[in-house]
């Protein structure tokens, strides 16, 4: 294990917490940044009824840094399935009864990493009620996380804002991004997971002015109302369109073969393999290609042991500890 390399993890969603899982093997030096723009499901019921932040991204970073029990793993991510409680998880009204007891939501996120005894730490990117939408390539508007995949790629998404629009940074998060060794954006739902962080205030000044290797995740699959069509490139060009151009060193992508059931099953719902056009992004970063799939469920997702031992690779080569 290399133990004091220090790594900022940005984004949500699944794929986040995915990769956590597999960089708590190589180092305790992890800071998971998380975006809490989302307002569907569990997280959108406790946000609406106790006006709390979103606990779900939260609640599956801090699960899988923890280092516990299983059986308490397990009832963290326990989901009711029937009933008033029907949704939502006991890991996520555990965290809303913390809320109601702390002075802030990040106070919350802190006892409760305490209570799972986690490996690093997990900080939401702000404690401000924000809501994301996106602006469409016509001019038009979708408000709110949860309705921004469910119009189609013929008036795709031109960028996404907040609202407000310059929401302050958690204490810790602009430190944590200065002194890391690797800064890691993705893998995750690209408008809504990723870029999010970046629109809260100074989080890309600190990326910016940060000496860490910089490493954009790309997914392995488009995703329908976000980035249907969309390339390696395009994928990169959307986060530097929301930042600066130049912001990653390093875009790790999959390029190992998807079984051909699966890209069936996924083009029914309007996903499809993200083509690798590495060419078009080289000018201002390299690419690093690889097996780095992983089916489980019939669903794809990114092996995690494989991914962060690419990115701790990377790191040694680059020199850092």
């Amino acid at each position: 294990m290399n133990s004091d390399m220090k790594v900022v993890a940005i984004g949500g969603g699944t794929g986040l917490s995915t990769m956590l899982r597999g960089l708590k093997l190589h180092t305790r030096n992890i800071t998971a940044i998380v975006t809490v723009a989302d307002d569907g499901g569990s997280s959108g019921v406790l946000r609406n009824d106790l006006g709390m932040l979103p606990p779900g991204d939260v609640r599956n970073c801090v699960s899988a840094l923890a280092e516990m029990d299983p059986v308490l793993g397990e009832l963290l991510n326990f989901r009711f399935n029937e009933g008033t409680l029907a949704g939502h998880s006991l890991g996520n009204l555990i965290l809303a009864a913390l809320n109601e007891t702390s002075s802030s939501f990040d106070e919350a996120v802190k006892k409760f990493s305490r209570i799972t005894g986690i490996v690093g730490t997990v900080y939401p990117v702000t404690n401000e009620n924000i809501q994301l939408s996106a602006i469409l390539k016509d001019g038009s508007r979708i408000d709110g996380e949860s309705h921004i995949g469910v119009h189609r790629e013929n008036n795709g998404i031109d960028h996404v804002i907040l609202t407000p629009a310059h929401p302050k940074a958690v204490n810790g998060v602009i430190s944590a991004i200065k002194k890391a060794d690797i800064i890691v954006l993705g893998p995750g739902s690209l408008y809504t997971s990723i870029i999010p962080n970046l629109l809260v205030d100074g989080v890309v000044d600190a990326i910016k002015k940060s000496n860490a290797l910089k490493i954009y995740v790309c997914n392995i699959m488009s995703q329908a109302g976000e980035t249907e069509g969309y390339t390696l490139s395009r994928h990169l060009e959307a986060i530097e369109r929301h930042s600066y151009k130049g912001i990653a060193d390093v875009v790790i992508a999959n390029n190992a073969v998807i079984p051909e059931s699966l890209k069936i099953k996924y083009a029914e719902e309007y996903a499809h393999i993200v083509p690798i056009d590495a060419e078009r992004i080289m000018d201002r970063c390299s690419v690093l290609q690889g097996n780095l799939l992983l089916v489980r469920n019939e669903k794809i997702r990114h092996n995690f042991s494989r991914l962060s031992r690419t990115i701790i690779q990377l790191a040694k080569t680059k020199g850092l500890r």
